[in-house]
């Protein structure tokens, strides 16, 4: 009896100690989660605060206009923002789809002595440092650019109709497009990496199923393993997306660093990212300062949208999967 009843005072210890650690762990995560949130309040509101000035001084017309001199104080976020968007979604529609071939090539067809190397060689790519790309581009990249592919893409796509106007201009080298290459280069690594990775974990006897009812290596791919692993390739791409968004010093050497907007894109142009790399530490004036602030502002708010549009992407995923099911 005795001994029942302290296997009993045992089990009950037990118990509250671990419910105590359950308790102190969940109380542990909520916190750091709560931490993450207030982090990003708090460097929302900073940026209100600091770009409120601005905000007030140009009202609407700072994300339309196309001024940005310091010297009349007139501020306008619509060349940075164009610049933004065009190098990022240049980036994106060279990265994804090259991305996404290394990461096929290295998961399904590579040999087993090749699949390590070229996986390594990847992940080096990602540590790079950006400056060293910057310099790669303006120094080597954009010279030979401008000797040997841009005049070949002005002669021949120059006087098309419609696109022809995207092609256009002098041979420089840098550019936004030159900047839109370098971002390419720049997140293949981190959108591949993340793509071997996931195509990794979907198991071998759904694809071995797939080859043994006849399927190609491109119907595996695409009917097992992209509705499989389909959670990690967008978040995969958003990663990418999220450095080509906020990337500085590599699109500071070879974007041209120019306030004006052009319909070509061998022209130079700015994003917001370098434009706060030149000029914040030279800025003079609360209202020049602001001005940057607010750029930062609406940095921060294109990518919180960009990641909630990605965010209800993967949720319409999930709906429809559940549907078909």
């Amino acid at each position: 009896m005795d001994r029942l009843e302290g296997a009993q005072r045992n089990l009950e210890r037990l118990l509250r100690r671990n419910a105590a650690i359950d308790t102190l762990f969940m109380g542990t995560t909520r916190l750091f989660a709560v931490l993450v949130a207030s982090v990003v309040v708090a460097i929302l509101l900073s940026l209100l605060i600091g770009a409120w000035p601005a905000l007030k001084t140009f009202g609407f017309g700072f994300f339309v206009s196309d001024q940005w001199n310091p010297v009349t104080e007139q501020f306008g976020a619509l060349v940075p923002i164009v610049g933004t968007l065009l190098t990022a979604a240049i980036a994106m529609l060279i990265g994804v789809p090259v991305s996404f071939g290394i990461a096929v090539f290295i998961t399904e067809l590579a040999p087993d002595w090749l699949k390590r190397p070229v996986g390594t060689a990847i992940e080096l790519l990602a540590a790079v440092p950006s400056i060293i790309y910057g310099m790669w581009g303006l120094f080597v990249f954009a010279p030979w650019f401008a000797d040997n592919v841009q005049p070949w893409v002005i002669e021949h796509l120059g006087g098309l109709p419609l696109i022809g106007v995207l092609f256009q201009g002098a041979p420089m080298g840098i550019g936004v497009f030159t900047a839109g290459l370098i971002l390419a280069i720049m997140v293949i690594p981190f959108i591949a990496s993340v793509m071997r990775d996931v195509f990794e974990v979907v198991p071998e006897v759904l694809k071995e199923s797939a080859y043994g009812l006849g399927a190609t290596t491109w119907e595996v791919v695409r009917h097992v393993v992209l509705p499989y692993t389909k959670v990690g390739v967008v978040g995969g791409i958003m990663l990418g997306l999220g450095r080509a968004l906020g990337e500085t010093m590599a699109v500071t050497f070879v974007i041209g660093n120019a306030h004006r907007l052009s319909p070509s894109l061998f022209m130079p142009g700015n994003t917001i990212s370098s434009t706060l790399a030149n000029e914040f530490a030279e800025a003079v004036g609360d209202l020049y300062t602001h001005s940057l602030i607010a750029l930062g502002l609406v940095l921060f708010i294109i990518t919180f949208i960009v990641l909630a549009l990605a965010k209800l992407l993967l949720l319409r995923l999930s709906r429809q999967e559940g549907e078909r099911t």
